[in-house]
């Protein structure tokens, strides 16, 4: 027979690490959930999170009664939107201090304009603007993400940093050579690298406290005058940092 302290012990080591998980399963589904490329049956989802159907919908339950999912006619799972009064809270000022600039750059120059911000290994998209008058865009949507030294955000993010530097806070992630032209220019330009056949231009963003980001344009490669809209985003970047500051 258990002691009372075998037993409350236990229940204390439980109390620890039980919660913990189901947390990191409940972000775990709606990690999963935002990356699919259509809704997901509560089966589907359990077979993703490696979890009995049981567990997947008592956590699901929770989601949803935060909004944070929702389940259609059919009972597929789709993020809710709930995540869209979370995501407007994420870094709040930089969002607000981009937005004039990334609707300016995106209307100016036919191009869909971003602010991408560092995240571990990753870089981020945190907000977009699509211009108004295109009969076809390319969509950057929130969220998207792709590694941290690929494409030209992460070159430019790259730049505001030494090599020790970068090698300290992102451990395996190679510096990019092109990082000391962009420091020199103001922007970093790449081309094929994140989806084949986009280019991408991008401005670093120095955030008073924070990691730095990046201010981003992407095209189609095309008769472009690159310095010019380098230059701007540059421009936007430093306005950016003036509001930020």
């Amino acid at each position: 027979m258990m002691s009372p302290n075998a037993a409350s012990s236990r229940k204390e080591a439980e109390g620890t690490v039980s919660p913990s998980q189901t947390l990191s399963r409940g972000i775990q589904a709606l990690e999963i959930l935002a990356a699919a490329e259509r809704s997901l049956t509560i089966a589907e989802l359990a077979a993703a999170l490696g979890v009995h159907r049981s567990v997947a919908y008592r956590i699901l339950r929770t989601l949803e009664d935060h909004s944070l999912l929702v389940r259609d006619d059919a009972g597929r799972v789709q993020p809710g939107p709930g995540l869209a009064v979370l995501a407007r809270g994420v870094s709040r000022t930089l969002q607000t201090a981009a937005l004039p600039e990334l609707t300016q750059l995106a209307n100016t120059y036919n191009m869909t304009a971003f602010v991408a911000v560092w995240d571990h290994q990753d870089c981020v998209t945190l907000v977009t603007v699509e211009p108004r008058h295109s009969a076809a865009t390319l969509v950057q949507h929130p969220g998207t993400r792709h590694p941290a030294n690929v494409g030209a955000p992460g070159i430019a993010i790259q730049s505001t940093m030494s090599p020790e530097q970068w090698g300290a806070l992102a451990p395996g992630l190679p510096y990019r050579p092109e990082a000391a032209d962009a420091r020199q220019l103001g922007y970093a330009a790449s081309h094929d690298e994140v989806i084949e056949g986009l280019s991408s231009l991008a401005a670093p963003i120095h955030v008073p406290g924070g990691r730095p980001a990046a201010i981003a344009v992407v095209y189609i490669r095309r008769d472009q005058d690159e310095a010019a809209v380098g230059q701007a985003l540059a421009a936007s970047a430093a306005r950016i940092e003036s509001q930020l500051s």
